[in-house]
């Protein structure tokens, strides 16, 4: 058996709540600052040669399982995916003894994580070319591993965290807070106004801020509920204000060299919408496509929109190969 394999080692995958492909695997890796994090993968079936396969890069709060209804799609269409547990998400490595905070130390240290997705895909010898899809706060750090040449052909992105959607006014608060928090030991503390569980726990689907599916909004609660271990809460005060700095400072640089389309929900309210049309105006050959009605959660929206989105994306992706 070839070496890069025996040294896999393999984690636990809730098939039972992911509604994803039977071929649904998960493993662990280490970063290089010695975390664990969990990646899982589906390889689509059939004789059909594989045409490449896409990394999905998720936002804060979700874990693996949430995207077995993509990892779906993308197989149908003649993909493989691939979906990771960032640190302090999912199954991966939490970094605060309060396992419902979403916290992170510094930004930048996402990208030791994709540093051990790519590692181990190539253990796996998931089949190229490898495409990208991130969403939300995956949207950021897929941004600045394209910056670091992060191995793909082309990018999609949904509902990117290109800008946290935060009143104007707010801003130099939060900014402040951030700044004096380690002072007042405050960094480890939840956001304000956030919430101790995960958003789906406590919010009904009628004026929810996700998606206008009900099916899909009850695959998240179900699922969390089913394994209460992937729930993730409000984000900490450090985060936040990690997360801000890293906007602005992806905001400075140019957009990649690479083919990209990019999804925006009609009635988005979580990231910065016009952050995200200011980095698409600039993008070369980028497309902007603008989805009414649709909220955050673009591939977790009702079949029709779905299914815009995943044949979009892999129309472009067939293009690079």
């Amino acid at each position: 058996m070839d070496k890069s394999l025996m040294d896999l080692t393999p984690a636990p995958y809730f098939a039972e709540i992911a509604e994803g492909p039977e071929t649904g695997q998960a493993h662990w890796a280490t970063t290089e600052d010695g975390l664990r994090i969990r990646v899982g993968h589906w390889l689509p079936t059939g004789d059909d040669p594989v045409k490449g396969t896409v990394l999905i890069f998720p936002g804060r709060t979700e874990y693996i399982e949430k995207y077995g209804p993509a990892a779906i799609d993308f197989n149908q269409r003649g993909y493989a995916a691939l979906a990771v547990d960032w640190r302090g998400q999912g199954l991966g490595d939490r970094m605060l003894s309060d396992r419902r905070l979403g916290h992170v130390e510094e930004f930048g240290d996402f990208q030791k994580d994709v540093t051990a997705v790519v590692k181990l895909a190539k253990q796996l010898k998931l089949p190229e070319p490898w495409y990208l899809l991130g969403h939300s706060m995956g949207g950021a750090i897929g941004l600045r591993a394209l910056m670091e040449d992060l191995p793909v052909k082309a990018c999609a992105f949904s509902a990117p965290m290109w800008g946290i959607l935060i009143p104007n006014t707010m801003k130099p608060v939060a900014r402040i807070l951030g700044s004096l928090a380690p002072t007042l030991g405050l960094s480890n503390k939840r956001v304000p106004t956030t919430t101790q569980g995960h958003y789906v726990e406590t919010a009904p689907f009628k004026g929810n801020t996700l998606t206008n599916d009900p099916a899909m909004y009850q695959l998240m609660i179900d699922q969390l509920k089913a394994k209460p271990d992937l729930v993730l809460g409000g984000p900490t005060i450090n985060w936040l204000s990690q997360g801000l700095k890293e906007c602005e400072a992806l905001a400075q640089r140019p957009s990649p060299a690479l083919p990209c389309i990019t999804f925006l929900g009609s009635q988005e309210q979580i990231v910065n919408s016009e952050a995200v049309e200011d980095r698409m105006a600039r993008w070369p050959g980028g497309e902007l496509d603008l989805i009414d009605p649709a909220q955050h959660e673009i591939v977790m929206e009702g079949s029709d929109i779905r299914h815009r989105a995943f044949d979009k994306m892999t129309q472009l992706f067939s293009q690079y190969r």
